[in-house]
């Protein structure tokens, strides 16, 4: 994907006011009218500038393009930043009724989807649109169930015209079982009503902050495991560390470096619950004193032992 500097297009610095947008995109959608403009790529700078406007006069789509980042140039090789949308509240506004927004289509509405993006709608609703953010949790979280505070940013206008974006917190019961991409439901969070009981919800779409330790695939959890070449060989009893304590696991003699054992129903406690992969990751002990490398060298002796025996063919 080719970054697209929206304010280069328009002629404007960052910090420029909404109304700066408007009367920047007009002088420029006026130089370049294709059946005006003497320019031979009129055409093509014409729709630059729509797809840049339909982007920089949305406060919501402004908000989120800046929270990319402004270190980008046009037309350079572009992947958004891990997680620029978490705690980015939206209004989703012009899904279709009941469904849900998606992040995805959010950002492929600035970035080369714009000009088909759908309008915003602006008639008045009795009843509040519906707000959608992205929240990152603990994996631990999901293992118990827990109560946050959770902090989101509001894309705003401010009395001077600029696109700002105002915070708010909000207290949430997370769910023992809940997995990455399911969404929480919060009632009455959303935008504003004709009546305080006719506030839209707000959806909460979940993802877990990456963990040191474990990785997570839907509902199931995995974890590497080191281990000395002896247990490996001779099999042993060992502590594995979960989300929710430590278990005991059994090594079966003659394991191998890599190994994939299976711990059933120790991964998410969903609905049927996951299972937590242990793999095996074999780890010598450094021949860093004299009594090591003796035992290293009482190995080499014991053992007729060639790893390369059918390497060469």
């Amino acid at each position: 994907m080719k970054y697209k500097d929206y304010y280069e297009i328009l002629g404007l610095e960052r910090g420029a006011s909404q109304e700066d947008v408007k009367r920047s995109y007009r002088k420029l959608a006026r130089k370049y009218h294709p059946d005006i403009s003497k320019h031979t790529d009129a055409e093509d700078r014409f729709k630059e500038l729509g797809e840049a406007y339909d982007v920089l006069k949305d406060p919501e789509k402004r908000a989120a393009y800046d929270r990319m980042g402004s270190e980008w140039r046009n037309g350079q090789d572009f992947q958004p930043p891990p997680n620029w949308d978490e705690g980015f509240e939206f209004s989703g506004a012009g899904n279709e009724a009941g469904s849900q927004a998606d992040f995805h289509d959010l950002f492929e509405s600035i970035f080369g989807g714009a000009r088909e993006a759908r309008s915003r709608r602006h008639a008045f609703n009795a009843q509040g649109e519906d707000h959608h953010a992205k929240v990152l949790i603990d994996l631990e979280d999901a293992y118990r169930g827990a109560k946050r505070s959770i902090s989101l940013q509001v894309p705003m206008i401010d009395t001077q015209g600029h696109v700002t974006l105002e915070s708010r917190t909000l207290d949430v019961s997370i769910p023992k079982g809940i997995r990455a991409g399911q969404h929480l439901r919060l009632s009455g969070q959303g935008a504003p009503g004709a009546t305080p009981g006719t506030a839209g919800d707000l959806y909460l779409e979940i993802g877990f902050r990456e963990h040191p330790r474990f990785r997570v695939d839907g509902c199931d959890v995995s974890l590497e495991l080191p281990v000395t070449p002896w247990e490996a060989a001779l099999g042993a009893h060992i502590a594995v560390p979960t989300p929710d304590g430590s278990v005991e696991m059994t090594v079966p003699p003659g394991s191998g470096d890599s190994r994939r054992l299976r711990l059933k129903g120790k991964g998410i406690p969903a609905n049927p619950p996951g299972d937590l992969y242990v793999i095996l990751n074999i780890v010598l002990p450094p021949a860093d004193n004299d009594s090591a490398k003796a035992a290293y060298d009482a190995m080499r002796q014991a053992f007729n032992f060639d790893p390369r025996a059918h390497f060469y063919g």
